[in-house]
């Protein structure tokens, strides 16, 4: 029997609309919606790409979107002298630098000039820091890290005594969601390996997982056999493998793969996300949530 899928599209759906709800009501009692700031360096075109698609959400939902292109020649100190214009800003919840930034500017030294209590990618220090420590303390979970979790509590996997084993180990995914699954609370509540590419016998850690969740930047890296019956398979990997001509448009198209061999992976586990359309489109989604957090905490609700 086939896996059920886990999509990200129809969760993102779900979850968009219960932030334009919440947004609205905080309009009428409260007369303030979100605001965000995106700040884009340069011209990248997948920057410019991801910004657009950031922009169009938050005013899909009734965010106030401040959209801030700047030179790629802006200097360090203009760009940090814009952040702390934001950071005062009374009318802004979150701030987005958009990465990567030019190589004559610090990103650590970019990122940690962000007020913490307006950083909802959940990049700053004190915010790892608030992650750690866990329950009430956490603000702003890391988006990716945050879609995962919520796509498996909404999936209706059990997460609590769950063996989870994370491959992978970035400061982005791989750590993040790894200290997130194993705090006590809803969607966590579980027993946590990391694996990496240092690990020996990856196959074996991979197979004990209840829950197994790839973010290895590796195409096919996780084979069937790796896949413990029933599991459940978060693949957060999105690499590309080539080019096909679309039948629709006839324009050049990317062939994207994931970290885990789905077709065969599809017949073994229990719950599996696609790629495309798993874990990729909750990121924007978080995204507007810890806007929406911001917000809240800003004016007291729950």
């Amino acid at each position: 029997m086939a896996a059920k899928l886990i999509k990200g599209t129809e969760i993102r759906e779900q979850i968009l609309e219960e932030i334009t709800s919440d947004v609205k009501q905080i309009k009428e009692k409260h007369g303030v919606v979100p605001g965000l700031v995106t700040i884009l360096v340069g011209a990248n075109p997948a920057s410019i790409s991801y910004v657009t698609l950031k922009i169009k959400t938050a005013h899909r939902v009734g965010f106030t979107e401040i959209q801030d292109s700047q030179p790629e020649t802006i200097t360090e100190a203009q760009l940090l002298a814009l952040i702390d214009k934001y950071n005062k800003d009374e009318s802004i919840n979150g701030i987005l630098v958009q990465l990567p930034l030019p190589k004559h500017i610090d990103e650590k030294k970019v990122l940690n000039a962000i007020d913490p209590d307006k950083d909802v990618d959940g990049f700053h220090p004190v915010n790892v820091g608030r992650l750690m420590i866990g329950g009430k303390e956490v603000k702003f979970p890391p988006c990716t890290p945050a879609g995962i979790q919520e796509m498996i509590v909404r999936a209706g996997v059990e997460t609590s005594g769950a063996e989870v084993v994370v491959v992978g180990r970035s400061n982005i995914v791989g750590k993040p969601i790894a200290n997130m699954m194993l705090q006590k609370g809803k969607g966590a509540n579980s027993t946590v390996t990391i694996v990496h590419t240092g690990t020996k016998d990856l196959a074996t850690h991979c197979k004990r997982a209840d829950i197994l969740i790839v973010a290895a930047g590796v195409p096919g890296l996780v084979k069937p056999e790796w896949i413990k019956p029933g599991a459940c398979v978060i693949d957060v990997g999105v690499n590309r493998v080539g080019e096909k001509v679309s039948e629709k448009t006839g324009q050049k198209i990317a062939i994207l793969r994931g970290d885990v061999d789905f077709d065969a992976a599809k017949e073994i586990a229990g719950s599996i996300t696609p790629v495309p359309g798993g874990v990729g489109p909750m990121t924007i989604t978080m995204l507007m949530l810890n806007t929406l957090k911001a917000l809240k905490y800003k004016l007291g609700i729950e």
